[in-house]
C-alpha cells in the first residue's frame, strides 16, 4: 500500500464539526460581552451629561439647566460658546446617539419661573437585549446613577420624576 497524501473526506468534516462548535459556545459570549461594553459606555455618557449640564448652570445662570442635548454642545469646528451651543459636549454626544444607545438630557422650570432648576440625563438602548438592557439616567434631585431594565420599544427617561423612579445603582 502507498501512503496517502492529504486528509480524508471524514477528517475534514470532523474538523468543521468542532469549529462549528466552538462558534456556538461563543457568539453568545461575545454578543454579551459587546452589550456590556455599550452599557458601560452608556454611563459615562450619562455621567458626561450631567457634568455638562453643572457646567452650563455655573456659565448660565440666568437660564439655569441647558433646555436640550443640543443645547450643550456646537459645531464640531469653530464653535464659540453661547446658551444655545455652549460647547461643552462633543458633537456626536449631542446627535443623541452613540455606542448603540440613545441619549436625552432636559432641564425644566417650575411653573412661571424662567430658571431652568431640574434637569435630566438618560438614555435608553436602540434594540433592547442587542445593543443593551437597562435603561440609564441622573437627575437634579440627588445625582445619583439609576438603572432599570429597559424594554422593546423603549425610551430614555423624559423627566425627572421619571428618573427617580428608577432604582440608584
Amino acid at each position: 500500500m502507498r501512503p496517502q497524501n492529504g486528509i480524508s473526506f471524514l477528517e475534514l468534516l470532523i474538523v468543521v464539526a468542532v469549529i462549528l462548535i466552538i462558534a456556538v459556545i461563543a457568539v453568545p459570549s461575545l454578543l454579551r460581552a459587546k452589550i456590556a461594553a455599550n452599557e458601560s459606555s452608556a454611563v459615562e455618557t450619562v455621567r458626561q451629561i450631567s457634568t455638562a449640564e453643572l457646567t452650563y448652570h455655573a456659565a448660565y445662570s440666568s437660564i439655569g439647566y441647558a433646555p436640550d442635548l443640543k443645547s450643550l454642545g456646537g459645531p464640531a469646528v469653530g464653535c464659540s460658546p453661547s446658551p444655545a451651543s455652549a460647547c461643552i459636549v462633543d458633537s456626536q454626544m449631542t446627535g443623541g446617539n452613540k455606542s448603540g444607545y440613545a441619549f436625552f438630557a432636559a432641564g425644566f422650570a417650575p411653573a412661571g419661573s424662567p430658571t431652568n432648576t431640574q434637569f435630566v440625563a438618560s438614555s435608553a438602548p436602540w434594540v433592547y437585549n442587542k445593543t443593551g438592557a437597562r435603561n440609564f439616567c441622573i437627575a437634579t434631585d440627588d445625582g445619583a446613577l439609576r438603572a432599570t431594565m429597559g424594554s422593546l420599544g423603549g425610551t430614555p427617561a423624559p423627566d425627572v420624576p421619571t428618573c427617580i423612579a428608577y432604582p440608584s445603582m
